[in-house]
């Protein structure tokens, strides 16, 4: 296909030779192959080329696309990241393989809103597998992807997520009692502890209602005042990586903190990360981590800065590989669409490994690129594109013609 041009099924067959609409159709929509597998096999296979139980870490992160209509699985007005606001659409979880500069996808699960979950024939209709339709968190669908990893032996050091991930202590909590480490963002409001901390249940005065609930005698502040206080001397540059307009630099601030989840028998201690513009001394960013108590301040900065990589992994997901040009309502559908999307960026990444010595700047959009100049193509005529031009105008107008019965219905019965 032409580079940029939309990638979903109608406008393939325009481009691939001997290929059919329906064939393609029934292979993403209706046949049996396992996209878990696929999946499973493409985190194997990511796991040879860059894994690292040092260096690679497993990052794990939601991603929204915008959807009309209410049939495809999972669909709802719900927040979409990559928009920015509450809107029409469907919102998966994503796990991503990422050592230094190199990133893949290799797992996913899609989030069904509680809407979905309530609404049994709903849930049927749309192909959701009838073990599948129970109410599960985002956090929750992260914690099956780290599982996955872990069941498959992929090695990565540690496992990073943003702040949505890290709002309430529950999800770092969950990846601590795994016996990971972890590097997760955290909100400025984000209650912090300034010295060690024990929770106890108050012992009982004899008066009134016995005590059941674990408290602690000092009281938090949000991680952003603590930092506001905190002294020039504080702050480091530090040098994170490489980048096309020279290195990227930040001041860094790091400290042992303790948290606490409310009710809870356990505190935590736990290295808090605090980067932010050299220049500008804004765009602050707060993160959280159990890794070990000697562990570098230039480490847990590294660490940190980790975590772009998903967002270019997404970006090239959409923009070369068609991950949101898909056409598809069905629960195996959306699976199976994602599964091919994985296997087509493993294989950009390792065309970009294979070629670095000879093309170290080598892009998935130029790969893309590569390929649409020198795959086959089909042969067309000039009555074939408009005959192809004419078969969308019918299919359009089968829908607006839909669309419209539809509302005549509504209108004679109200």
């Amino acid at each position: 296909m032409q580079a940029g041009a939309k990638k979903n099924m109608e406008r393939m067959v325009e481009y691939v030779p001997e290929s059919d609409h329906q064939a393609i159709h029934q292979f993403i929509s209706n046949s049996g192959w396992s996209a878990q597998a696929t999946m499973d096999q493409v985190a194997v296979n990511s796991d040879s080329l860059i894994g690292d139980s040092k260096n690679a870490c497993l990052l794990v992160d939601e991603s929204g696309f915008a959807k009309k209509g209410k049939m495809s699985a999972g669909v709802a007005r719900q927040w979409l990241g990559n928009l920015g606001k509450v809107d029409n659409g469907q919102v998966g979880v994503f796990s991503v393989l990422c050592n230094q500069n190199h990133a893949t996808l290799f797992d996913a699960r899609l989030y069904l809103p509680e809407q979905w979950t309530n609404d049994r024939m709903r849930c049927l209709k749309a192909g959701v597998p009838d073990g599948q339709i129970k109410k599960k968190s985002k956090e929750e669908l992260a914690l099956e992807l780290i599982l996955d990893a872990r069941r498959l032996g992929l090695r990565y050091g540690w496992i990073g997520a943003d702040a949505g991930y890290g709002k309430g202590l529950e999800f770092p909590i969950s990846v601590d009692s795994l016996g990971e480490t972890f590097v997760i963002d955290a909100h400025k409001d984000q209650p912090i502890y300034t010295g060690p901390i024990d929770p106890q249940i108050p012992e009982y005065s004899g008066r009134g209602r016995k005590p059941t609930e674990y408290k602690v005698e000092q009281d938090p502040i949000r991680v952003d005042k603590w930092v506001s206080d905190q002294p020039k001397s504080k702050w480091s540059k530090v040098k994170i990586r490489e980048s096309t307009r020279g290195y990227l630099t930040y001041e860094v601030l790091t400290a042992r903190i303790w948290l606490w989840k409310k009710g809870d028998a356990k505190a935590y201690c736990w290295h808090l990360i605090v980067r932010r513009d050299p220049k500008t001394h804004n765009d602050y960013k707060y993160s959280l981590s159990n890794a070990p108590a000697k562990t570098s301040k230039k480490r847990l900065a590294y660490m940190q800065a980790q975590r772009f990589w998903i967002e270019r992994v997404f970006e090239d997901g959409k923009s070369q590989c068609g991950m949101a040009d898909y056409q598809i309502r069905s629960w195996l559908g959306w699976h199976h669409h994602m599964a091919l999307v994985m296997m087509a960026m493993l294989f950009m990444l390792s065309e970009r490994i294979r070629n670095k010595e000879h093309y170290p700047l080598l892009s998935c959009a130029d790969i893309e690129g590569l390929l649409a100049r020198f795959l086959p193509r089909r042969n067309t005529t000039v009555d074939q594109v408009i005959a192809e031009m004419e078969k969308r105008h019918k299919q359009r107008q089968a829908v607006i013609d839909s669309a419209y019965g539809c509302r005549r219905e509504n209108h004679i019965l109200l």
